[in-house]
């Protein structure tokens, strides 16, 4: 059986009569039921379903990850092809997602479709490794995107330092870590305007794009399959690159609980987002290569600043502005919504307990929200851009994989469960496989990022029967542990929610 964190006593904290008088932030919502407990109610329409998950979509991979593709596929034409078989393929996977939420319907994402699939210990190595790796690698690398394209204005006609966009990209994430642990409603309205800043940024894009097709500048798609051809070790990177890009389907499932009629209107969003966010990008490619050949594609670091000077003159310089923006809405997003899944983890009892708790002035759950901030500022100092991004897409793709095959097993587990939607078999099962071959693939292409994403991964088995299944630990290390996160919460000014102490 899984085993639920401890509660403190009344007198290690319970909620404070100042705490008692506002909001408890729930998982998404924050919304506080009439009889105290925190409930998830449904408000998400099918249009605000829509806006969720193309906001969550677009940032960075879009204007940074073309280059990767297209190295690694060797022409034009294939890496159309790769963007237009990667929005598929992730249409898929936000399909199979799509029958976990409507039948799973409990918040936590990847990390409670592992658990309620295969138990507590593959659960507990997926929020290990979201901790360890995945996030912090996330912020890493769409951050490192907001430090260059935010610096682009300034060094036009020379290159960027690489110190500068770390010390820029140092200052947005420590602003992220602070937004998101002050104020809920200052991020949710921050996170609107950037999501409006997103589509201005790829519409700037693909306008003029589509304006010069019309005129006829069609040379770099002459020969579109001529060039190096793709290997098999450079394949699977170049799918990571998209895979990277349309990232953020399966943030929806983490509202599940708030999706009005979610049998219908899940569905309807995957679909209606999905086919918006991969014509687009498929678009915004095209626009690409209207003005910049493949070469001059792959000698540019800022594919998007590269493309509006050539084609806008001064406005271009309006265009990194909008990227950079763009970047640090994903960053928001990204940092609210995994530090709620460390919040629940830790109410399971497989992190520590102060991070299942809030700040009793700003209701903001503090502590899993700065939990990432050194390992972000580690990765963010040791290692360039595209090697974080394939040992990020190695731990990512591993478990969403993992997650989907678990669909698989379920239908023979528990065939009397209820599910509202329902894929064919076939959808789930090309996901989860197509998933698994990149990554048994990336540790021949890639060995030593995919190799130590692979042995941290595995450093998860022995951790959970250390921290989790092993009781007889020593009373001073248990003295020590209580005595810690009485420290933590004096400093941080955190209390276990109402709601956790009344379960």
């Amino acid at each position: 059986m899984l085993r639920k964190a401890s509660v403190p006593a009344a007198s290690n904290g319970k909620y404070s009569p100042e705490c008692s008088k506002g909001r408890s932030p729930s998982l998404e919502s924050g919304q506080l039921a009439p009889e105290g407990r925190v409930v998830l109610k449904q408000k998400v329409t099918l249009l605000r379903g829509i806006s969720i998950i193309i906001g969550t979509i677009i940032g960075a991979g879009i204007f940074i990850s073309p280059r990767g593709i297209l190295q690694n596929t060797g022409s034009v034409g294939m890496s159309l092809c790769v963007w237009a078989a990667c929005g598929l393929l992730s249409l898929f996977g936000a399909l199979c997602y799509a029958e976990l939420g409507t039948c799973i319907k409990k918040s936590g994402g990847h990390y409670t479709y592992i658990l309620e699939a295969f138990g507590p210990l593959p659960a507990f190595v997926r929020v290990w490794v979201e901790l360890l790796i995945i996030r912090p690698a996330a912020t890493a690398v769409i951050s490192l995107a907001f430090g260059r394209y935010i610096l682009e204005p300034f060094f036009m006609q020379c290159e960027i330092p690489e110190l500068a966009i770390k010390l820029i990209t140092a200052v947005g994430i420590s602003t992220v870590m602070v937004l998101n642990s002050t104020s809920v409603s200052w991020s949710a309205r921050i996170q609107i305007f950037l999501t409006f800043c997103k589509l201005v940024a790829i519409l700037i894009i693909i306008v003029p794009g589509v304006i010069q097709l019309i005129k006829g500048e069609t040379q770099h798609f002459k020969n579109a399959f001529a060039g190096n051809d793709a290997s098999v070790m450079g394949l699977p990177l170049a799918f990571y690159s998209g895979m990277y890009a349309y990232s953020g389907w399966f943030y929806l499932n983490f509202v599940t609980e708030e999706v009005e009629n979610p049998e219908k209107n899940i569905p309807l969003a995957i679909c209606i987002s999905m086919i918006i966010v991969t014509v687009g990008y498929v678009l915004t490619n095209v626009a690409y290569f209207t003005t910049i050949s493949a070469g001059e594609l792959l000698l540019s670091k800022a594919v998007a600043v590269t493309f509006a000077e050539r084609l806008m003159g001064n406005f271009s310089l309006a265009v990194p502005v909008f990227v950079a923006l763009s970047c640090f809405g994903s960053m928001n997003g990204g940092v609210f919504a995994v530090s709620r899944m460390f919040f629940v983890a830790s109410r399971e009892g497989h992190l520590p307990e102060i991070l299942s708790m809030i700040h009793v002035r700003k209701h903001t759950p503090l502590p899993a929200v700065i939990v990432l901030y050194p390992l972000t500022m580690i990765m963010l100092f040791n290692g360039d851009l595209y090697s974080l991004l394939n040992f990020l897409s190695f731990a990512r793709w591993l478990f969403i994989g993992l997650a989907v095959a678990g669909l698989i097993y379920l239908r023979y587990k528990r065939p009397d469960m209820p599910r509202p939607f329902k894929v064919p078999l076939f959808i789930p099962a090309l996901f989860s496989f197509t998933c698994l071959f990149m990554v048994a693939l990336s540790l021949y292409s890639d060995p030593v990022n995919t190799g130590i994403g692979f042995a941290i991964t595995l450093t998860g088995v022995p951790a959970y029967y250390l921290f989790i299944i092993w009781d007889k630990k020593p009373k001073w290390f248990r003295k020590l542990l209580e005595r810690v996160t009485v420290i933590l919460q004096i400093l941080l000014e955190v209390v276990p929610p109402e709601e956790d102490q009344k379960s």
